[in-house]
């Protein structure tokens, strides 16, 4: 198992958004997606949208349900073409935002975070876990082996034995998703607030890196 070094990216099929990884934009134009609300062809087609989770609680969709009637504001501009919140099996090319939490912590999470970031537009990072790991890094600093020798053999009740086949191998560090694809908005907090997701996604839709300077708090 190979692990991926810190600070690497795979590309985005786009070309760059202004905003680095170390460096986020805030408040930095970018061109507007057909179809948003400031595009002058509003109405042509409706944004697509995807979420996704990979090493986290849920906590950060549960605050984007809680954008609750806004939700429905929301389907007037964009359709929402993968998600854990609804039935949708397969991830699909061309998304216009993606919108990912949770942090990178198996070889699972290692693919699907790239396939993620080769078909989606922009990608935001949600939540602490996926801007720093938090939880789930609370592992690094002594490895995965020690980790699955006490959940699957010391914490056990019946069948003390690490899972071979049926759970992905864990990376020997967890990352953050910015270590290992190129990430365009970053929304820390310990689930951030519904009012941080509801004004990333309509300055997006605007056309606009979001700034979440004056919302947004690490834990919080």
């Amino acid at each position: 198992m190979t692990e991926p070094t810190p600070g690497t990216t795979t590309g985005s099929t786009t070309e760059p958004i202004t905003g680095s990884t170390t460096e986020p934009a805030t408040g930095t134009p970018t061109e507007p997606v057909t179809g948003s609300p400031t595009d002058p062809g509003n109405g042509a087609r409706k944004i697509k949208l995807a979420t996704t989770w990979l090493d986290g609680c849920s906590g950060c969709h549960m605050s984007f349900l809680d954008l609750d009637e806004r939700l429905i504001e929301l389907g007037e501009h964009v359709e929402l073409v993968y998600s854990p919140l609804v039935d949708t099996k397969e991830f699909p090319a061309d998304v216009d935002v993606c919108i990912i939490e949770g942090a990178v912590s198996s070889e699972d999470d290692l693919r699907k975070v790239r396939m993620v970031r080769e078909r989606s537009r922009l990608l935001v990072a949600l939540g602490d876990c996926a801007v720093t790991t938090n939880v789930p890094g609370m592992r690094n600093p002594i490895g995965a082996a020690p980790v699955l020798e006490y959940a699957y053999r010391r914490n056990a009740t019946l069948g003390r034995q690490i899972p071979a086949e049926e759970i992905p191998a864990l990376l020997p560090t967890v990352l953050p998703v910015h270590q290992v694809v190129t990430v365009d908005c970053f929304l820390p907090g310990c689930p951030p607030s519904a009012k941080l997701i509801w004004l990333a996604v309509t300055e997006l839709l605007a056309g606009r890196i979001p700034d979440p300077a004056t919302l947004a708090r690490f834990g919080k």
